[in-house]
């Protein structure tokens, strides 16, 4: 099952009064549970026994980074999907950025792992690096914050 069968899942339940799904695969198990306020949250688990943290609320974002409410100069490079989050391609690799790195709209910034898919994540924004909000090997929602960019005069 690949991220596009999920989004469709995710976009039939908003759509109708189905509170909750499951399906089991060889090697994944997906549970969507819609809460009371209709917000839907997904969590593909793996089928073996593994101790996996509550999922969290947030709220629905897009994909392509969005200026910061308070300054018009900083974007935030936002996680397309539910994953984890690695800073290389590799443990013995460098990272694709650090805070201080000069990025363009095709650079990579990080990788994010969803179903066993390694997905190179593009920054999008062209400028500076100026925080990396998430750790190496984290997990990350669909629209969370990783990276805040100072963009480039153009």
């Amino acid at each position: 099952m690949d991220f596009k069968a999920i989004k469709i899942i995710v976009d039939l339940m908003k759509q109708s009064e189905l509170t909750e799904f499951q399906i089991e695969e060889k090697d994944l198990k997906l549970c969507i549970k819609r809460q009371a306020d209709g917000t839907v949250l997904t969590a593909p688990i793996p089928a073996a026994p593994v101790t996996v943290a509550a999922p969290t609320t947030t709220a629905a974002a897009s994909s392509t980074p969005v200026a910061d409410v308070n300054d018009k100069t900083v974007a935030l490079i936002k996680s397309p999907m539910v994953g984890t989050f690695y800073t290389a391609s590799s443990p013995d690799s460098p990272a694709f950025v650090s805070v201080g790195a000069k990025v363009t709209i095709e650079t990579t910034v990080c990788i994010i792992e969803a179903m066993k898919v390694m997905n190179e994540i593009q920054a999008e924004v062209s400028g500076t690096i100026l925080e990396v909000l998430v750790n190496n090997g984290q997990a990350v929602e669909y629209g969370q914050a990783m990276f805040k960019v100072k963009l480039s005069q153009s």
